[in-house]
Protein backbone atom coordinates (compact mmCIF):
# COMPACT_ATOMS: atom_id res chain seq x y z
CA UNK A 1 0.00 0.00 0.00
CA UNK A 2 1.51 3.92 -0.73
CA UNK A 3 2.17 5.90 2.18
CA UNK A 4 2.54 9.55 2.08
CA UNK A 5 3.80 11.68 5.15
CA UNK A 6 5.87 14.94 5.55
CA UNK A 7 9.02 14.59 7.04
CA UNK A 8 10.83 17.66 9.00
CA UNK A 9 13.73 19.36 7.05
CA UNK A 10 15.97 22.14 7.89
CA UNK A 11 14.42 24.16 5.34
CA UNK A 12 10.82 23.18 5.95
CA UNK A 13 8.75 19.94 5.65
CA UNK A 14 9.27 17.51 2.59
CA UNK A 15 6.62 15.39 1.72
CA UNK A 16 7.51 11.53 0.96
CA UNK A 17 5.18 9.39 -1.40
CA UNK A 18 6.37 5.37 -0.66
CA UNK A 19 5.11 2.80 -2.37
CA UNK A 20 6.10 -0.89 -0.65
CA UNK A 21 6.41 -4.03 -2.76
CA UNK A 22 5.28 -7.72 -1.94
CA UNK A 23 7.66 -9.69 0.26
CA UNK A 24 10.78 -8.28 1.71
CA UNK A 25 12.30 -5.55 -0.75
CA UNK A 26 15.63 -6.00 -2.69
CA UNK A 27 16.85 -1.90 -2.42
CA UNK A 28 15.22 1.37 -0.88
CA UNK A 29 15.25 3.53 -4.34
CA UNK A 30 14.61 7.61 -3.25
CA UNK A 31 13.77 9.89 -6.46
CA UNK A 32 13.22 13.97 -6.90
CA UNK A 33 11.48 15.77 -9.13
CA UNK A 34 12.22 18.71 -11.66
CA UNK A 35 12.78 22.64 -10.58
CA UNK A 36 9.31 23.16 -11.60
CA UNK A 37 7.37 19.66 -11.53
CA UNK A 38 6.40 17.00 -9.05
CA UNK A 39 6.74 13.96 -8.25
CA UNK A 40 3.96 13.07 -10.52
CA UNK A 41 5.40 13.46 -13.68
CA UNK A 42 5.52 10.46 -16.44
CA UNK A 43 8.83 8.91 -15.73
CA UNK A 44 8.64 9.26 -12.38
CA UNK A 45 5.40 7.32 -11.96
CA UNK A 46 6.35 4.78 -14.79
CA UNK A 47 9.70 4.04 -12.73
CA UNK A 48 8.12 3.61 -9.46
CA UNK A 49 5.65 1.18 -11.42
CA UNK A 50 8.22 -1.09 -12.46
CA UNK A 51 10.72 -0.76 -9.59
CA UNK A 52 7.94 -2.03 -7.38
CA UNK A 53 7.31 -4.91 -9.25
CA UNK A 54 10.76 -5.32 -9.32
CA UNK A 55 11.04 -5.43 -5.66
CA UNK A 56 12.17 -2.35 -4.23
CA UNK A 57 10.99 0.48 -2.27
CA UNK A 58 10.38 3.86 -3.93
CA UNK A 59 10.09 6.71 -2.08
CA UNK A 60 9.08 10.10 -3.97
CA UNK A 61 10.68 13.50 -2.44
CA UNK A 62 8.59 16.64 -3.20
CA UNK A 63 11.28 19.37 -1.57
CA UNK A 64 10.15 21.96 0.75
CA UNK A 65 9.26 24.95 -1.76
CA UNK A 66 6.96 22.66 -3.24
CA UNK A 67 5.11 21.85 -0.32
CA UNK A 68 4.98 25.34 0.21
CA UNK A 69 3.07 26.11 -3.24
CA UNK A 70 6.61 27.71 -4.60
CA UNK A 71 6.82 27.06 -8.37
CA UNK A 72 10.74 28.66 -8.07
CA UNK A 73 13.54 26.46 -7.20
CA UNK A 74 15.04 27.25 -3.81
CA UNK A 75 19.14 27.33 -4.22
CA UNK A 76 21.38 24.60 -4.74
CA UNK A 77 22.64 24.17 -0.93
CA UNK A 78 19.32 24.67 0.30
CA UNK A 79 17.68 21.64 -2.38
CA UNK A 80 20.75 18.99 -1.16
CA UNK A 81 20.49 20.14 2.34
CA UNK A 82 16.36 18.73 2.80
CA UNK A 83 17.58 15.91 0.36
CA UNK A 84 19.92 14.83 2.84
CA UNK A 85 17.79 15.64 5.77
CA UNK A 86 14.89 13.25 4.15
CA UNK A 87 17.55 10.43 3.31
CA UNK A 88 18.50 9.89 6.63
CA UNK A 89 14.73 9.58 8.06
CA UNK A 90 14.33 6.82 4.70
CA UNK A 91 17.14 4.85 5.76
CA UNK A 92 16.18 4.41 9.46
CA UNK A 93 12.79 3.49 8.39
CA UNK A 94 13.75 0.80 5.69
CA UNK A 95 17.08 -0.60 6.92
CA UNK A 96 19.14 -3.17 5.31
CA UNK A 97 19.21 -2.91 1.86
CA UNK A 98 21.23 -0.82 -0.70
CA UNK A 99 20.19 2.87 -0.89
CA UNK A 100 19.67 4.15 -4.50
CA UNK A 101 19.12 7.77 -5.35
CA UNK A 102 17.81 9.60 -8.17
CA UNK A 103 15.24 11.48 -10.01
CA UNK A 104 14.56 13.61 -13.06
CA UNK A 105 16.28 16.90 -14.14
CA UNK A 106 16.85 18.88 -11.23
CA UNK A 107 15.96 16.55 -8.96
CA UNK A 108 18.50 14.09 -10.39
CA UNK A 109 21.22 16.83 -9.77
CA UNK A 110 20.49 16.88 -6.40
CA UNK A 111 21.04 13.26 -6.29
CA UNK A 112 24.49 13.04 -8.01
CA UNK A 113 25.80 15.80 -5.06
CA UNK A 114 24.62 13.82 -2.62
CA UNK A 115 25.22 10.24 -3.61
CA UNK A 116 28.03 9.75 -1.90
CA UNK A 117 27.61 11.29 1.40
CA UNK A 118 24.74 10.18 1.89
CA UNK A 119 26.00 6.64 1.41
CA UNK A 120 23.89 5.47 -2.09
CA UNK A 121 25.35 2.09 -3.57
CA UNK A 122 24.33 3.92 -7.23
CA UNK A 123 22.23 6.76 -8.60
CA UNK A 124 19.39 6.86 -11.26
CA UNK A 125 19.29 10.37 -13.12
CA UNK A 126 16.29 11.02 -15.95
CA UNK A 127 16.60 14.02 -18.18
CA UNK A 128 19.56 14.94 -16.59
CA UNK A 129 20.10 18.85 -17.68
CA UNK A 130 23.89 19.00 -18.65
CA UNK A 131 23.71 22.39 -19.29
CA UNK A 132 21.29 25.19 -19.39
CA UNK A 133 19.36 25.57 -23.18
CA UNK A 134 22.05 26.97 -25.65
CA UNK A 135 24.82 27.55 -22.90
CA UNK A 136 27.00 24.31 -23.58
CA UNK A 137 29.86 25.79 -21.99
CA UNK A 138 28.26 26.07 -18.95
CA UNK A 139 28.66 22.20 -18.50
CA UNK A 140 27.05 20.47 -15.57
CA UNK A 141 29.35 17.00 -16.72
CA UNK A 142 31.21 17.10 -13.22
CA UNK A 143 28.44 16.53 -11.13
CA UNK A 144 27.73 12.91 -12.73
CA UNK A 145 31.71 12.12 -11.37
CA UNK A 146 30.52 10.36 -8.28
CA UNK A 147 32.06 7.50 -8.31
CA UNK A 148 29.42 5.60 -8.18
CA UNK A 149 27.46 3.38 -10.58
CA UNK A 150 25.02 5.83 -12.22
CA UNK A 151 22.77 5.48 -14.86
CA UNK A 152 21.84 8.49 -16.89
CA UNK A 153 18.69 7.86 -19.57
CA UNK A 154 18.04 11.72 -21.83
CA UNK A 155 15.91 12.23 -24.85
CA UNK A 156 18.22 12.76 -28.08
CA UNK A 157 15.95 15.97 -28.53
CA UNK A 158 16.45 17.45 -24.94
CA UNK A 159 17.52 20.83 -25.40
CA UNK A 160 19.15 20.63 -21.79
CA UNK A 161 21.73 18.35 -23.91
CA UNK A 162 22.81 14.95 -22.94
CA UNK A 163 25.76 13.60 -21.27
CA UNK A 164 28.63 11.41 -22.07
CA UNK A 165 29.71 8.56 -20.66
CA UNK A 166 32.39 7.92 -18.06
CA UNK A 167 33.82 6.00 -15.82
CA UNK A 168 30.70 4.48 -13.75
CA UNK A 169 28.47 6.25 -16.20
CA UNK A 170 26.46 4.49 -18.31
CA UNK A 171 24.31 6.75 -20.54
CA UNK A 172 20.97 5.73 -22.76
CA UNK A 173 19.87 7.85 -25.70
CA UNK A 174 16.02 7.39 -25.69
CA UNK A 175 15.73 8.41 -29.83
CA UNK A 176 12.78 11.27 -30.30
CA UNK A 177 12.52 12.45 -26.45
CA UNK A 178 12.56 15.48 -25.69
CA UNK A 179 13.32 16.90 -21.87
CA UNK A 180 10.15 15.84 -20.44
CA UNK A 181 10.42 11.81 -21.34
CA UNK A 182 6.76 12.09 -22.07
CA UNK A 183 6.72 9.85 -25.31
CA UNK A 184 7.05 6.58 -23.96
CA UNK A 185 7.31 6.54 -19.95
CA UNK A 186 7.29 2.95 -19.78
CA UNK A 187 10.26 2.36 -22.18
CA UNK A 188 12.52 4.84 -20.06
CA UNK A 189 11.37 2.69 -16.98
CA UNK A 190 12.12 -0.61 -18.64
CA UNK A 191 15.66 1.07 -19.43
CA UNK A 192 15.89 1.84 -15.52
CA UNK A 193 14.84 -1.99 -14.35
CA UNK A 194 17.02 -3.51 -16.60
CA UNK A 195 19.88 -1.89 -15.33
CA UNK A 196 18.30 -2.63 -11.62
CA UNK A 197 18.54 -6.47 -12.66
CA UNK A 198 21.86 -6.10 -14.45
CA UNK A 199 23.13 -4.87 -10.49
CA UNK A 200 21.21 -7.35 -8.86
CA UNK A 201 19.20 -4.40 -7.04
CA UNK A 202 15.75 -5.63 -8.70
CA UNK A 203 14.27 -8.75 -8.70
CA UNK A 204 14.10 -10.74 -12.08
Amino acid sequence: MPEDDDVPTPRGPARVDTDLPAGAPSALLVLGHGAGGDVDAPDLRALRDAAVDAGLVVARVTQPYRVAGRRAPAPAGHLDEAWTAVLAVLRQRHPGVPLLVGGRSSGARVACRTAPAVGAAGVVALAFPLHPPGRPERSRAAELATGLPTLVVNGDRDPFGVPEPGPGVQVVTRPGERHDLRGDPAGTAAVVRDWLRGRGWARG
